[in-house]
Order: C-alpha cells, then structure tokens, then sequence
C-alpha cells in the first residue's frame, strides 16, 4: 500500500501539472480526497457515476481519471454532483485527473500512445494549445488512407469519419486526440496531409476540403482510453499496488 500524498507528489511531478496551462477550471491534479491508504487504483477516461460506482466495487482507493469531476464553473453538491461525491465518500476513494497533461506527455501520453498503437513512428511536434508549444504529435506514413483507415477502426474500436480532403496516399500524419479540430489550420501549416483526431464541428469539413488536408474523426472517447490506463498501469507498478481500467465507451 502507499498514503495518498505520496502518490499525488509523484503524479503531479511526472505529468507537470503546474507547468502546463489548461483550460480554465479543469483543475489538473487531487480533485477529492480519502482517508485510507491506497491499496487497489482505477482509471478511466471519465469520471463519471458509471466509473466511480464500478472503481468503488472493485475496492479502489484511487480513481485516475483523463476527464474529472470539475469544470470552469462552480456546480452546487446537489443532483448528479452530489450522487457522484457522496459514492466517492462513502467508498473513501480519492480522485486524480489529468488532462491536458496527459494528452501532451511523451511517454503515457494519448497522442504518443495513439501513434504507436497504430504502428507509427512519432518524427516531432506540431501545433499550439493553451500555449503549449507542440501539443500533437506527427508521423510520416506510406500507405493509402484506405488502409490508415482501418487500422485505427482496429485501434479504436470502429471506422473513423473520413473527410477526403487530402491526397488517397498519406505520407504525413498529425495526431491530437479528444476534441482536437481546432488545430486543422495548424496541422495543415506545419505540411501534414492527414489530420487524426477525435471529434470535430460541422464547419470543419469545408475548413478541411478547402485546405486539401485528409481528417479522420475517430471518437473522443475511443482516442483517449490509452494514456490513463498506460499512467494507471505505472502507478501501480512503482507502488506495489493493484490496479484495473474502468472501460466505459460513450461511443462519442
């Protein structure tokens, strides 16, 4: 087992949570704490009802999460809030969220870990997010988009939207994952032909015609399930604990 604070310190060194600006009210860091030492940690994607029920059942103390309990306004403990605090009370377990940092992060990061999974080799970083300097990552590829298509339906779990904007061969690959649109322009600028990411608006689709950039919009959710489960899996092992991925797909 190890106490909480010594965990968090370790975390929050690790994923420089205090040197990376995001966005207002994410709160990246300890956003609930418990009494007990953790023994058992979770992670999942969201913390949401669905996630702490099931982190509480498995005996957890520690539930890491990519998405937490907070953002930007001030929420009464009332209604989903309160039934959300009140399982995290009465199973005594602590939350931990990590998002931009760990989109970002060069070795549990979504961004990186989505490459390799899909058999890419990350050459460098592109793009600005919250002033973070590089927040996604490029590759270059030699295959049809056809078939980057299907290997990131193998990857994350079903088809992506193609946008054919691009060439049918890709040779430059830039990937953000989670709802990552914003930076269509910057990875055109930065010469990729193809554009990975989660989610995406309606307008992007003649922002990325008129550009002549390829994107695929493989889910927001399916993109980013490996970076909390890759830090999850670390915790545990540096601190002789058990640990489990809450799996809980919004198919979003």
């Amino acid at each position: 087992m190890a106490e909480l604070q010594e965990i968090v310190e370790y975390l929050d060194d690790y994923l420089d949570v205090d040197g990376i600006r995001d966005y207002p009210g994410a709160h990246n860091g300890l956003q609930v704490e418990n009494r007990s030492p953790v023994e058992r940690v979770s992670g999942a994607t969201d913390a949401c009802q669905a996630t702490i029920e099931a982190a509480a059942v498995a005996g957890s103390q520690l539930l890491i999460v990519h998405h937490g309990l907070f953002w930007g306004e001030v929420w009464p403990a009332v209604g989903a809030t309160y039934r959300r605090l009140r399982a995290l009370i009465d199973a005594d377990m602590a939350v931990y969220s990590a998002h931009l940092p760990l989109d970002i992060h060069p070795e549990v990061g979504n961004n990186v870990l989505l490459a390799r999974a899909l058999d890419l080799d990350v050459e460098g970083r592109f793009g600005e997010l919250r002033d973070a300097d590089g927040f996604g990552v490029w590759a270059t590829a030699d295959l049809p988009r056809v078939e980057l298509a299907e290997r990131i339906g193998r990857v994350c779990g079903g088809p992506p939207l193609v946008i054919e904007g691009g060439p049918t061969h890709v040779r430059r690959i830039g990937i953000v994952t989670g709802g990552g649109a914003s930076l269509i322009r910057q990875a055109h600028a930065a010469g990729l032909d193809t554009f990975l990411t989660g989610e995406g608006s309606h307008h992007t689709f003649h922002e990325a015609t008129e550009l002549g950039i390829n994107v695929l919009y493989a889910g927001h959710y399916a993109t980013e399930t490996l970076g909390v489960k890759a830090l999850a899996r670390q915790t545990a092992e540096r601190f002789g604990l058990e640990w489990e991925f809450v799996d809980y797909p919004t198919n979003l």
